[in-house]
């Protein structure tokens, strides 16, 4: 069986408890989950899809619906809640080529923990180029190194193919979950995701 993937983007607030989520999930399956850098502006693009902060925007219920789904899956993975970014929406386009660059380099666990923690566990407004640096060599990344390597031309490409497979493959958000061709979407689906490469 081929490994789940997930598809991220650091905006996504979702995203960040999935990724608080797998490692338990790791541990009581012995499956390795392989995260796979997207960018989540080029997939809303590509589908006409917005984000739930637009979406749920004046529309009675759901927003309270979706908070109590939040508070839900808080408790059953035993995750911390995550802390809401005041600069949001983030333009993620530099943290996601990055993430790649990650990839390249062989840090990209230390540089993923990074970003997701200063984005939704001490927030900031990490599309600034100077607040990012910071934040990033903080957590002991060598930014400099990490973002100049984003800006080359295979980098930025392998986001773009991701973005694109991504969305071939049927996503339309982001968290987005693969197991071979079943995909399943938003955080609440990794019980499904779970029960699955558990029964494998």
């Amino acid at each position: 069986m081929s490994p789940p993937q997930f598809m991220f983007d650091f905006g996504s607030p979702n995203a960040f408890l999935s990724h608080e989520a797998i490692p338990a999930i790791e541990k009581r399956t012995g499956v390795q989950f392989e995260y796979v850098p997207i960018l989540l502006g080029g997939i809303f693009k590509a589908t006409n899809n917005k984000s739930p902060a637009e979406t749920l925007a004046g529309i009675k219920n759901k927003p309270e619906f979706q908070a109590l789904e939040t508070e839900r899956f808080v408790k059953r993975f035993h995750v911390k809640p995550y802390t809401w970014n005041p600069f949001f929406p983030i333009n993620t386009l530099n943290l996601m080529r990055t993430a790649v660059a990650a990839q390249a380099e062989g840090v990209f666990e230390k540089y993923v923990d990074a970003a997701f923690h200063h984005m939704w566990v001490e927030p900031k407004k990490m599309d600034d180029p100077e607040v990012a640096m910071t934040a990033l060599k903080a957590s002991g990344i060598d930014a400099a190194k990490l973002v100049a390597r984003a800006q080359e031309p295979d980098i930025k490409s392998k986001l773009i193919d991701n973005t694109q497979m991504a969305v071939e493959r049927g996503a339309f958000g982001s968290p987005t979950f693969f197991i071979g061709a079943e995909m399943f979407f938003v955080k609440e689906q990794l019980r499904e995701v779970e029960e699955l490469i558990s029964a494998k």
